[in-house]
């Protein structure tokens, strides 16, 4: 089931039909559909769908027309659930706007379901998690009864249990083209081939600037938007051994990190006196983001979030095997009460508590 019916706000135009090589974006991720093991294709359309429809080739396709489109993603989820074939065991949820996910993924996702049935199933590159999701028959009843612009994942704290989270070696499923800047960057570099820096050269799972001062405290950001960079910021000042998070994101990017961790696993990197975690990747990756944390024996987990979402990824880590302790001692919302307003404050906010945070634990150290 393609999804394939926003109406691209921040694009300013249908990116459906956008070109990169000469094919539009939708034709692109249709094209790996098609050469997938899929048993039919379903593409739900919505916003300038009659544009959208004459630009692409429907042969193997299942046209739907989403009417409430404006409400936001789960009424699109409702109306291709409710296209699919009734002797369908499964159905992949494919974002139209991720042209670079490989036919292989696909087949990865259908063998997995094939051979043990989970009720969902998640890849991961490198740690992170990304799309699309398959969702077995039993949760379609579910997902049908989502309302506004929420996604499979506000079902997933309810079936922590039959979620199967699978390693793939496709980069392609964490690339999605949601702004300008996206079009720009990977319509011009094609970039579906995996993590590449600007000259093609394969980024290594950890980055280090040289002579990186031992013995200080580390501030582990994970996320990319204006807070992380007010954070990062922050951190340097304080003295504090910066590492980003990002997959793509390299050290040349952010003059203020010290480090660049490509793959969402904390074991690479170096012992630390003392680790402090923010977590504001935005709901991409805060399930795994804040395990690696605990597991990591860090003495600080924040987790930028309200308060539902901060729950729902509680739920989901009860599942796992961490003390009752250290999932209550995550900080969400994170940073101190100061009626902070703006990136800049909040990230303030945060690093007060961190801290704070810290001259406390030195006291009961001393």
């Amino acid at each position: 089931m393609v999804l394939a019916a926003g109406a691209s706000r921040r694009m300013g135009t249908p990116k459906q039909l956008l070109r990169i090589g000469g094919d539009t974006i939708l034709e692109r991720t249709l094209s790996n559909v098609r050469a997938s093991e899929v048993g039919e294709i379903v593409l739900v359309l919505g916003h300038a769908a009659e544009s959208v429809e004459k630009e692409i080739s429907t042969g193997q396709i299942r046209v739907v027309h989403n009417p409430d489109y404006q409400q936001g993603m789960g009424t699109s989820l409702r109306t291709g659930l409710a296209a699919v074939s009734a002797d369908a065991s499964a159905a992949l949820i494919i974002l139209a706007d991720q042209p670079f996910v490989r036919p292989e993924t696909l087949n990865r996702l259908i063998a997995c379901h094939c051979e043990s049935q989970p009720q969902i199933i998640i890849p991961l590159y490198k740690g992170f998690r990304g799309n699309p999701v398959l969702l077995d028959r039993s949760v379609f009843a579910e997902v049908k009864g989502l309302n506004g612009d929420v996604g499979c994942r506000a079902i997933f704290g309810d079936h922590t249990e039959g979620i199967c989270k699978l390693p793939v070696e496709d980069a392609g499923i964490l690339l999605d083209i949601d702004s300008r800047g996206d079009f720009e960057t990977l319509g011009d570099s094609g970039n579906e081939g995996g993590i590449t820096g600007s000259r093609g050269s394969v980024i290594a799972s950890l980055e280090s600037r040289e002579n990186v001062p031992a013995g200080r405290p580390e501030l582990v950001l994970i996320g990319r938007d204006a807070l992380v960079q007010a954070l990062a910021k922050l951190g340097r000042l304080l003295n504090f051994t910066v590492t980003v998070v990002d997959p793509f994101l390299q050290l040349a990017e952010r003059p203020e990190a010290d480090r660049a961790l490509h793959a969402l696993d904390f074991s690479l990197l170096p012992p630390a006196a003392a680790r402090y975690v923010v977590v504001a990747s935005r709901g991409q990756f805060d399930e795994e983001a804040v395990a690696q944390a605990l597991q990591a024996g860090s003495l600080y987990v924040a987790l930028v979030a309200n308060k539902q979402r901060a729950q729902e990824v509680v739920r989901s880590l009860r599942a796992q095997p961490l003390a009752p302790e250290k999932l209550a001692a995550i900080r969400a919302p994170a940073g101190l009460e100061i009626g902070a307003q703006g990136p800049e404050e909040i990230a303030l906010s945060i690093m007060a508590e961190i801290v704070a945070t810290r001259r406390q634990q030195e006291k009961l150290t001393s």
